[in-house]
């Protein structure tokens, strides 16, 4: 690796800032360069003298070029991506190639509920863009952001290692998954926390339990051996291929696939958006593929369990998912229904007159009148409970499991019985 001499200038936000217009490197370079931003970027200044980039050598015209000399231009500082990272990290850079982190920006370019949010929210990183950032994106997806004005959407790598300490202590701490790994869909975080593995970290974190003590982290299991090359069996639909080869759970997947919109409701074949799902690594799509995630957490489950406990512990989560799936199907299947019988109008967006989960609440597509609550019950129910169902077993966590999963999903079917119920009598009132 070639280290440029020290030069202390340290801005990944320089042109979201007010500058004076003076010039920042009067006489000695290092000199005024530090003194500007210590008076502009006091954070950045101190998060990169703390840092192992400070103590190599590595200064900012490595990762940011040598362009900006002044508040004038400060438009010529470079914003690095993944590929300046990788210049010196190359395993780490192909490693997260391979993960499913590297996909987090075009999954959520590829929902077609993406186009409809506020952009605030999307490619401005208020909301799903916020997390979804991951991901190594094309010169023309950069220069599409430039454009809105996103200027700072660039780089995968400062979502775990935060810019300017960029610690890899800080990246191994569980809180770094936190921010994204929590919450309506997908709340790892409050499973892992207040299971046994989480709570045996806080305690050993403050001293009550013994150095070697064992306490799993969300990286020890999802990112063992430092590996950025992070997958799971299941993905996070909790869907794969082939179908299981009981007869009732393969056409409850197929259901779920349908309301997915991967498979044509009405033929049963695969729709255009099996092949996003196929590109984007959404799911695992052979038996190889998904056993070889298994045999990696069985693997990781025996660092500190036996491998046959590993096994029946996973086993006990995938039969939760199939009793989910049961739930989950009997559920599309009532809204199916009606929107086969036209008490539903299929939404102009919508490309089947069926369910859509990729469109999330959003249940009449663009229109923000008339939409479809039983449509939102049912998104809620896959979303949000059959996610706490499986992966509050796969967490280990009981109460999410059953009470903010299991218990839930056998509420919205309750209440999706009665409320179709209630739409057939409205509908046949007005006939």
């Amino acid at each position: 690796m070639k280290l440029l001499p020290v030069v202390v200038c340290l801005s990944f936000v320089l042109g979201a800032l007010v500058f004076t217009g003076e010039p920042c490197f009067a006489e000695e370079d290092e000199i005024n360069c530090i003194k500007c931003h210590r008076r502009i970027t006091p954070g950045h200044v101190t998060d990169w003298e703390t840092s192992t980039h400070a103590e190599m050598g590595i200064d900012c015209s490595v990762c940011h070029g040598s362009e900006h000399q002044s508040g004038k231009n400060a438009n010529f500082a470079v914003m690095p991506d993944e590929s300046v990272c990788g210049d010196c990290h190359a395993d780490q850079f192909e490693q997260f190639q391979e993960g499913k982190h590297n996909h987090g920006w075009k999954s959520m370019n590829a929902m077609p509920v993406t186009h409809l949010e506020p952009d605030e929210l999307m490619e401005g990183g208020r909301g799903c863009g916020g997390c979804h950032n991951m991901g190594i994106k094309s010169e023309k997806e950069k220069e599409a952001l430039r454009e809105k004005g996103h200027r700072y959407q660039n780089n995968s790598c400062d979502e775990c290692h935060t810019r300017h300490t960029f610690s890899k202590s800080e990246a191994q701490d569980p809180r770094a998954c936190q921010q994204c790994h929590m919450g309506y869909d997908h709340p790892q975080w409050e499973m892992w926390s207040s299971a046994k593995h989480g709570t045996r970290f806080f305690a050993k974190e403050q001293g009550r339990l013994p150095e070697n003590a064992t306490a799993p982290t969300c990286q020890d299991c999802h990112l063992p051996e430092g590996t950025h090359a992070n997958r799971t069996a299941w993905g996070f639909f909790g869907v794969r291929l082939p179908m299981p080869e009981d007869k009732q759970w393969g056409e409850d997947q197929a259901t779920i696939l349908k309301a997915l919109g991967v498979l044509n409701p009405k033929t049963g074949e695969p729709t255009k958006r099996l092949e996003v799902i196929k590109e984007l690594d959404m799911a695992r799509l052979t038996e190889k593929d998904w056993q070889n995630e298994r045999n990696k957490m069985i693997k990781t489950c025996a660092k500190c369990h036996s491998k046959s406990y590993g096994k029946t512990q996973l086993e006990a989560g995938d039969a939760m998912i199939q009793k989910a799936d049961r739930l989950m199907a009997q559920a599309i299947d009532i809204v199916a229904g009606l929107y086969a019988d036209g008490v539903l109008k299929k939404p102009t967006e919508y490309e089947f007159a069926y369910p859509d989960f990729m469109y999330f609440m959003r249940t009449n597509g663009k229109d923000m009148e008339h939409m479809s609550h039983i449509d939102q019950v049912l998104f809620q129910m896959y979303m949000k409970h059959r996610m706490r169902t499986y992966q509050g077993c796969f967490h280990v966590n009981p109460d999410y499991a059953y009470w903010y999963g299991w218990a839930m999903m056998t509420k919205d079917l309750g209440e999706i019985q009665e409320l179709a119920h209630l739409l057939r009598a409205a509908h046949e009132e007005k006939k």
